[in-house]
């Protein structure tokens, strides 16, 4: 187990452990193994009630989550919390959803850790462009239409545009997988249409993705803000753009109509070329 601050040999007073993307089931034994352990689990708003329950009834469970325009912990906030809970000696979690090195801010803490002396060690997590993709049965990469793939934040501090690499991201060898860019839809779009990616370019959105409340919105680039603002899915959502989620339409002939919601693998629940929530 990689650690920081741990020359001594003991073991680290902090673990940052990456929760996946919400099926308790896809946590790493690691995963499981520091949660069974736990005394305190200190975490995020979109760590799910089914991965909480791994952890010990004994345990302490302190929510720290932050929401767009509604921070319930400032980042300094939560430094300090885990500085505080080790200095009492407590066998502390540090829950992130998906990976915690992956759009998680777990550097900041890390660098409050070691500034106060306290061993910590990482366990990551399965990130949710790779579980949501998985359930969704879309291929992040695949020959001949997808050879890069990148994770790209959607999300912006106090309603300021998008400052992202928009010709570079507009390629459509390129798989794009944005977090957090639910309300930056009609800029993800535009830009990515302005910059060359072609308008049809197919668009997967994953609500709540790899827990039994996941919904799916089928669509392509020029329509996705329309379809899913009527959609209406509920947060986390993820956007997956790129010509690897039209993959199936590419082999068969054949595939989802643009504006489809999806709450099953590969079942239909709505139709016609709009919208449904």
């Amino acid at each position: 187990m990689a650690d920081g601050m741990n020359e001594g040999g003991g073991a680290p007073q902090v673990l940052l452990v990456g929760a996946g993307p919400g099926d308790p089931e896809l946590l790493t034994m690691k995963a499981v193994k520091a949660l069974a352990q736990a005394e305190v689990v200190v975490h995020d708003r979109l760590v799910s009630d089914a991965v909480l329950k791994v952890a010990p009834d004994s345990a302490m469970r302190i929510s720290v989550g932050k929401e767009a325009g509604r921070h319930s912990y400032r980042q300094e906030d939560i430094n300090a919390l885990l500085v505080h809970l080790a200095g009492q000696g407590k066998r502390i979690v540090r829950l992130k959803g998906g990976d915690p090195f992956i759009f998680g801010r777990a550097c900041e803490e890390i660098e409050a850790l070691e500034a106060a002396g306290i061993a910590w060690a990482a366990i990551p997590g399965i990130t949710a462009a790779q579980g949501c993709a998985a359930t969704a049965g879309v291929p992040l990469t695949h020959r001949g239409l997808a050879r890069s793939l990148r994770f790209v934040t959607g999300h912006c501090r106090s309603d300021q545009p998008l400052e992202l690499d928009w010709k570079g991201l507009a390629d459509p060898q390129t798989t794009l997988v944005f977090y957090m860019g639910h309300t930056t839809a009609p800029q993800l779009s535009a830009k990515l249409i302005e910059n060359g990616l072609p308008a049809e370019t197919p668009a997967l959105c994953i609500s709540q993705g790899t827990t039994p409340r996941e919904r799916r919105l089928s669509t392509r680039l020029d329509r996705l803000p329309s379809d899913l603002d009527r959609a209406h899915l509920p947060s986390p959502i993820l956007i997956i753009v790129g010509s690897a989620v039209g993959w199936r339409s590419v082999a068969n002939d054949v595939g989802d109509e643009a504006g489809t919601v999806l709450d099953e693998p590969f079942r239909r629940v709505g139709g016609g070329g709009s919208a449904v929530g």
